[in-house]
């Protein structure tokens, strides 16, 4: 019989070989694989213990976690939310720095970020855990989980950055699961990075206090902010969170000058009222500005929403139209492989900038962020 906290030597060769299939730069890391840790890390998990850096202490050794709009109130030896910061004894921990669950290669357009570094790859990394509970979350196996239940890397902020210059990739991204709660270990990597020349970037539901953001927007050069609806009920009933904090997040963002990109995953019935949708177009227009990419992006069946069908084409379309009638300028469409919705366009002269089929890029006519043809400035990061 396994001990609690154990995994199979079945299960640990699988994953030590989806680590190992990354590529040579990156399989170092999976050596010092932690395929086997006993519950709340009570043997010799001493080294990837860091204070998490956003809590106020209460009385009787409780605690209240300041990073995400929960808030949650933490007795002594017990978890927040999330499920990888801990209170001992007082002093809040977070139980994943240094320790990636998944570390693979993707192209920048994965996330998807459109108007950054196209064609360029992204070094992609994520520890387990998440501060909501999307029912049709495509990673829940990884975000729904805690830290001794999956195994993990060693993969302190020195190492992944070596990798990164190693394989010459210019970013690394933060994404997979949420990136809110490995916080401390993001903005390690990321301001490490900066020294190195390495840009960061971060794949978020934006779901984060206004404070620990604005710090944070010291060390990032991009965040994609996935919003999942533009009505509360929504995100109480799916995805356990709150619209507000997220749209206050992306004001932040913003204001602070961070290049923005937005997905909003169209799920038939259930986020896709063209009421709402214009309503959240014209706000992104107002409040953001028309220059704003967003991204519709074509759902599948997963997790707990396997009854809903994939999002029919002519939906995205549609949504896209709505957007593009609101003012917007840069409206894709995403998980229709081939779609002409996934490529760039002038919004001056119509000219393609930027011809896209999956991930591919095909051609960019970009002369120095604007476009060959009519001069028109793509906003944007290009170098």
């Amino acid at each position: 019989m396994m001990k609690p906290g154990h995994i199979s030597r079945r299960k640990f060769l699988k994953t030590s070989a989806a680590f190992c299939a990354v590529g040579a730069g990156v399989f170092p890391l999976a050596r010092k694989a932690l395929a086997s840790r006993p519950p709340y890390f009570e043997s010799a998990a001493e080294e990837f213990l860091v204070e998490a850096r956003y809590y106020e202490r209460l009385p009787h050794r409780k605690i209240r976690c300041t990073l995400c709009p929960r808030e949650c109130v933490i007795d002594d030896q017990e978890r927040g939310y999330c499920g990888v910061r801990e209170n001992r004894g007082g002093i809040y921990w977070t139980l994943v720095h240094s320790r990636p669950c998944s570390l693979h290669l993707d192209p920048i357009e994965k996330k998807p970020l459109f108007h950054f570094l196209p064609g360029t790859e992204a070094l992609s990394i994520a520890t387990v855990g998440c501060n909501v509970n999307c029912k049709f979350c495509q990673n829940w196996q990884i975000s729904q989980v805690r830290p001794e239940q999956e195994p993990g890397l060693d993969g302190p902020p020195e190492a992944i950055v070596r990798l990164a210059v190693q394989r010459k990739c210019p970013t690394i991204a933060y994404t997979y699961t949420e990136p809110v709660i490995f916080y401390e270990y993001m903005y390690d990597t990321a301001e490490l990075g900066r020294e190195q020349g390495i840009k960061s970037v971060m794949i978020t539901n934006g779901y984060i206090s206004k404070e620990p953001m604005k710090k944070l927007c010291r060390v990032l050069d991009a965040v994609k902010i996935d919003l999942k609806a533009y009505t509360e009920k929504f995100y109480r009933e799916f995805v356990v969170g709150g619209l507000k904090p997220v749209l206050d997040t992306l004001v932040l963002l913003k204001d602070m000058g961070m290049w923005t990109e937005i997905v909003y995953l169209i799920i038939p019935t259930l986020n896709d009222q063209p009421g709402d949708l214009k309503a959240m177009c014209r706000w992104i227009a107002s409040e953001l500005g028309p220059g704003v990419p967003l991204h519709f992006s074509r759902f599948y069946p997963q997790y707990q929403l396997k009854n809903i069908p994939p999002t029919p084409v002519s939906t995205l379309e549609r949504t896209r139209d709505i957007a593009l009638e609101a003012g917007l300028h840069y409206v894709y469409i995403g998980n229709v492989p081939g779609h002409p919705g996934e490529s760039t366009t002038c919004p001056s002269c119509g000219e393609t900038i930027i011809h896209r089929i999956g991930y591919t890029i095909l051609d960019v006519k970009l002369n120095g962020g604007k476009c060959s043809s009519c001069g028109e400035v793509i906003p944007g990061v290009w170098k």
